[in-house]
């Protein structure tokens, strides 16, 4: 008998172009004390090879238009022993190439073998996303085999972000300097220079981190109904959007409001051989609040960790947006009561009319370490080979 034990190093989040590090243990049990072995070959175990990859699997919907330009695609390697073995239904979209782990390995009672595997999710790949439509999975393939033994798979499911690629001369880089151009100091520790990812982190910081107050003066056809402010446009997983309204230059009367966090699903279906947009709409969270006789009112939307940020491929188009429902009213009779009278009762029927508006925002991934430990998941997985 043998156990695999695969442990992701640094958590089960990262992001597109980042390096995951899984360290795969194969270890041969203790013999009991009470079994005696036939001959001096019983007491080790041998299996023929070990290799990895990352797969990210497509789930579609079958009225999805899937003519691509495969060209254009990364080769899946389908037809290696890890792909041939694997059972899972849906499309591999993206496969990473196998790296061997080791060849003829033999293990006697009690030893264990550790490895360390590297790859680089690539750097255009989908995010995992898990829509109405379309579903992005990922997993860390680890294959080994036995002589004249079928193949064993240990899968390892990681979670993908998408990193937007943000141009970095639009003034979103705040630590610029001019280190470089002054002298040498060799009494100074050398820094080391960063990376393309560092670099892309800190400037989706610097654009989150941004406060760009908008107004937005929200109006039907019988006048104002409130002024809203959003403090910023663009997010990160975690966050909460936070927002006012001001009633006090209303000329219709608000009685409640409704906000939504929702996200848009855009696909291309065929209907009858021809090719049509479908939109989903999905409610992550919602703010409700009665607001008739309030001058201000405060909105606090959460933005859940466990949702995918805004993406593109030639499948999905998701983008995200607030959702606004106003219920107003212009009936005379929520007029405010005089200060000389003595009392008011409220009416028992009102005419009201409702009116939506949607709002977009952008959503961009967080740090993965911030995202793994708000969504617990298991980082060691194990397989026992008999």
């Amino acid at each position: 008998m043998i156990e695999v034990t695969a442990k992701l190093l640094h958590g089960h989040v990262f992001l597109s172009g980042e390096t995951v590090e899984c360290s795969i243990s194969f270890t041969h049990p203790p013999l009991a004390s009470h079994r005696v072995s036939q001959s001096h070959t019983d007491i080790f175990e041998s299996l023929a090879w070990a290799a990895a990859q990352i797969h990210c699997q497509c789930f579609t919907d079958s009225k999805i238009q899937k003519d691509v330009d495969k060209t254009n695609l990364q080769p899946t390697f389908a037809d290696t022993a890890l792909g041939a073995s694997s059972h899972d239904s849906g499309q591999i979209e993206i496969a990473t190439k196998p790296k061997i782990l080791f060849c003829d390995l033999r293990l006697s009672p009690g030893q264990t073998k550790t490895y360390i595997y590297r790859e680089k999710v690539p750097a255009d790949a989908p995010p995992s996303y898990r829509g109405q439509l379309v579903k992005y999975s990922y997993k860390i393939i680890i294959g080994t085999q036995r002589v004249n033994s079928p193949v064993k798979l240990l899968r390892v499911p990681i979670r993908v972000l998408p990193l937007c690629e943000v141009s970095l001369n639009d003034g979103a880089l705040c630590n610029e300097t001019t280190e470089e151009l002054t002298p040498a100091n060799p009494f100074l520790e050398i820094r080391q220079k960063e990376t393309s990812l560092d670099i892309s982190l800190q400037t989706l910081q610097n654009i989150t981190a941004r406060r760009n107050p908008n107004f937005y003066m929200i109006s039907n056809t019988w006048g104002k109904v409130a002024r809203f402010c959003l403090f910023k446009p663009a997010y990160k997983l975690g966050e909460d959007v936070i927002g006012t309204f001001d009633f006090t230059v209303a000329t219709v009367n608000c009685m409640q409001v409704s906000v939504s966090l929702q996200c848009e699903e855009e696909t291309m279906i065929d209907v009858n051989k021809e090719k049509s947009k479908q939109v989903r709409i999905t409610t992550f969270s919602k703010h409700h609040e009665v607001c008739l006789g309030y001058k201000y009112m405060q909105l606090i939307l959460p933005i859940p960790l466990h949702v995918t940020p805004a993406f593109n491929t030639h499948l999905v188009t998701l983008r995200w947006r607030l959702h606004f429902e106003f219920v107003t009213s212009t009936s005379k009779e929520l007029e405010p009561p005089e200060i000389d009278q003595c009392g008011w009762q409220a009416p028992s029927e009102i005419p009201i009319e409702t009116m939506v508006w949607s709002l977009p925002i952008r959503l961009y991934s967080t740090t993965p370490i911030h995202v793994a430990q708000g969504v617990q998941s298991n980082t060691v997985h194990k397989l026992v080979i008999r």
